[in-house]
């Protein structure tokens, strides 16, 4: 029986799953080291999973994809993870920028722009953050105006995934200052139309091998560039990021997974003071404590996935997956690190990478404290309830 937890799949979800084990072991992980320290976009690697099907897996059947479900996509995005997370992540941005085209988007807008991505290989970033808006999107002061029966698009968004190398963005702006929520429309913007430009790439601690950049845009998009208007669009993001927890909760669980890997084989190898090293409590009750919360981390996660394919709310539960396993993973790669002892503080060493990367599964797609915010709510609001 292995320590770790490891869930039951449908057919479907192992054979993504399986996919993605022999594209990680085969052409993902010979180049994580080097991917991250050049901080390269991996273009080879994106047409790779474009060519096996990973990259569209998430797309229904009728534009072009797979349909598969949440559940297969976190299978993939755990093994990627494991192999190298900026690969994982580069699959997470292209989940992130379609799905709010897939949830509001007008059938012509599919067929136009999913069907693209999946024919074509042109992908959507999102974009709804701001430099003084990022756990809180409503305050963003990006604007759209009406102008010549469009819409003028104004602002700049910034630590946009995959910018510089989409096809188009996934723009949200206010129609009206001082609107908040209720302001906010989303549109579709083509990356290479005028007034459209990206600044060089943010030099970033861990996940080098996905590119984030501000976006700036002086742009006029035509009336049938809306996804979503006023009082609809950041709804629409808001779902799009409660998906996006999943996901990260899956990246989060294979980061940890590769530095526990990496600190059980060393701990059972290594000797001090006469003993291999996990039999010294101190280190084995730790790595003890890591497969707990990994084993549990994974049954969050993978739950919260099955109750998306079956049509349940998961913006609570996807909250609480999130936060757990990406917390789980800070826990896990410090270890890693602990364990390796000075050879893991030194570069090259994959517990040093993966302490770096791992950090970012705190802060994206919602920071662990707007977590808790979320959650503290909402447990608010149920026990108001019964006390009324």
């Amino acid at each position: 029986m292995a320590i770790i937890w490891e869930p039951t799949l449908d057919p479907q979800a192992s054979a993504w799953r399986s996919i993605a084990r022999q594209v990680a072991q085969d052409h993902v992980a010979p180049k994580a080291a080097e991917i991250d320290r050049n901080q390269r976009y991996p273009r080879e690697t994106v047409e790779l999973l474009y060519d096996c099907g990973i990259a569209t897996m998430f797309l229904p059947q009728e534009y072009g994809g797979s349909g598969a479900s949440l559940m297969a996509f976190c299978a993939v995005v755990e093994e990627l993870a494991q192999a190298c997370a900026s690969t994982s992540g580069i699959v997470a941005t292209l989940q992130l920028g379609a799905w709010p085209l897939l949830r509001a988007g007008s059938e012509t807008q599919k067929e136009t722009y999913i069907g693209a991505m999946a024919r074509e290989r042109k992908t959507i970033s999102f974009a709804l953050s701001e430099q003084e808006a990022g756990s809180d999107p409503s305050s963003m002061q990006t604007l759209a105006l009406p102008e010549n029966g469009g819409w003028r698009l104004r602002g700049t968004k910034r630590w946009i995934g995959g910018s510089g190398e989409c096809a188009y963005y996934l723009v949200f702006a206010q129609t009206a200052l001082g609107q908040g929520r209720r302001g906010i429309a989303a549109y579709i913007v083509d990356a290479d139309a005028e007034g459209v430009s990206n600044a060089a790439p943010e030099d970033k601690m861990g996940m080098r091998g996905t590119v984030n950049s501000s976006v700036h845009f002086d742009t006029w998009v035509a009336a049938e560039a809306m996804i979503a208007g006023p009082g609809r669009a950041l709804k629409l993001a808001l779902e799009a990021l409660n998906v996006g927890r999943v996901v990260v909760a899956a990246q989060a669980n294979g980061i940890a997974l590769a530095a526990f890997s990496a600190a059980a084989q060393r701990a059972t190898a290594r000797t001090a003071f006469g003993q291999v090293l996990i039999d010294h409590q101190g280190i084995g009750f730790q790595l003890a404590d890591v497969a707990t919360r990994l084993s549990a981390g994974r049954m969050l996660a993978y739950e919260t996935a099955r109750n998306f394919d079956t049509g349940k709310d998961v913006a609570l539960i996807g909250a609480q997956a999130k936060l757990f396993c990406s917390e789980a993973a800070h826990d896990a790669v410090d270890i890693g690190v602990q364990v390796f002892g000075a050879e893991g503080f030194v570069k090259p060493s994959l517990v040093e990478r993966l302490y770096r990367d791992q950090r970012a599964t705190e802060i994206y797609e919602g920071t662990s404290e707007i977590q808790r915010l979320v959650l503290a709510r909402a447990i608010h609001a149920e026990f108001n309830e019964e006390g009324a």
